[in-house]
């Protein structure tokens, strides 16, 4: 069964959250694209969607998160050679977000994590392919 995410995020300004990402590399379907929001592809299968704080506020009676002070989530993605952790990592400071922890390395597993300018959490991983995931 194929099965697609969209994880959406509140942002305060669309256009420098747009610059940051396309800074990590990623790309942007123009079809879901517009002053209120921005869809951000990371595969196939897996989408970001970059919400404006007032339209993101139209899915939801809750609060928007204070992300500064709050953790809301941890969004984890992997990537493919254990140098592409440091990699990612480094383009997300030079882009203008933050380191938020040390890096990890659990021998099967490497990790590591910035926030983006809205302070959300996205932590980058690379498994090891020769240890047995059980």
């Amino acid at each position: 069964m194929a099965t697609n995410i969209f994880v959406n995020i509140p942002v305060k300004n669309l256009k420098k959250s747009m610059d940051f990402f396309a800074a990590l590399g990623y790309q942007f379907n123009p079809n879901f694209t517009n002053d209120e929001g921005a869809c951000m592809v990371v595969s196939d299968t897996i989408y970001v969607m970059l919400l404006v704080e007032r339209f993101f506020k139209t899915f939801t009676t809750k609060e928007i998160c204070d992300a500064s002070k709050n953790t809301e989530s941890i969004i984890c993605l992997s990537v493919e050679k254990k140098d592409q952790v440091e990699e990612m990592i480094d383009k997300a400071v030079a882009a203008g977000g933050s380191i938020y922890s040390e890096p990890q390395d659990h021998g099967f597993m490497y990790q590591h994590a910035f926030q983006d300018l809205d302070n959300h959490l996205w932590e980058i991983v690379w498994l090891n392919p020769d240890a047995a995931l059980a």
